[in-house]
């Protein structure tokens, strides 16, 4: 059944007004990391607005499982509760082209957009300083493409985090997966991988016990061997 002129004005204002949401959505949780990760060197000295917050910055890349799509990734993330939570901000900077035995010359699966995700991650495995998690939530992203028809979809994660050589600095590597688990079609989903590292900073978040203390342990044990040594001197 065909629509009346009016019915499809209908239809493409509301769609139009759905997309604005989104993107006023996206925009505005952009502009609040934004501010935080520009404002940290800033407040490095200051007192700590969340005590369990980390934020994270880092790079990534887009993924099928049935070929590559070369789209960039750049990620600005949030975590707090012992990273149990985690906002996430994403601009997909680069068109994601999949190349694959079907179409060799390529095929445009999606063009530059911003995401923005939120979900509760649960750890999976715990081994010394290394710890896995698993996440699950949602997203939103300013464009509808291939990958995905919808704009509003599910947000799962698998990741490991761990420190990097000198225990002074936190990363973590998370491969994600965006779709609306089939409600709409197409959904191929969008596939993508981060490597984030923690900032350090008094703004959002103290230093984690298992890096703060173990150089505090360190020099309290340097210190008594020292003191020992004094009062063995003649």
């Amino acid at each position: 059944m065909s629509l009346s002129p009016a019915e499809e004005g209908g239809v493409a204002s509301h769609a139009s007004q759905a997309r604005s949401h989104v993107k006023a959505l996206i925009h505005s949780a952009a502009t609040a990391l934004l501010l935080i990760a520009a404002c940290v060197p800033r407040f490095a000295s200051a007192d700590s607005l969340c005590e369990s917050c980390e934020l994270q910055i880092g790079i990534g890349e887009t993924y099928q499982f049935w070929g590559s799509t070369g789209g960039v990734v750049i990620p600005i993330t949030l975590n707090w509760s012992d990273s149990r939570y985690e906002l996430g901000l994403f601009r997909l900077s680069r068109r994601q082209v999949l190349y694959s035995a079907r179409y060799p010359d390529g095929r445009v699966m999606a063009d530059p957009y911003w995401g923005l995700s939120l979900s509760r991650r649960w750890r999976i495995f715990s081994r010394g300083p290394v710890k896995g998690f698993f996440g699950f939530g949602i997203s939103a992203k300013t464009e509808a493409d291939e990958l995905s028809i919808t704009r509003l979809n599910f947000a799962s994660q698998l990741g490991v985090r761990f420190p990097l050589p000198g225990n002074r600095v936190i990363a973590e590597l998370t491969f994600r997966h965006w779709s609306n688990g089939g409600i709409r079609l197409p959904n191929h989903g969008q596939d993508f991988v981060t490597f984030t590292v923690r900032l350090n900073s008094g703004l959002v978040g103290a230093d984690r016990p298992e890096l703060a203390m173990h150089g505090v342990a360190n020099f309290k044990v340097a210190l008594s061997a020292d003191t020992a040594y004094d009062a063995n001197l003649p």
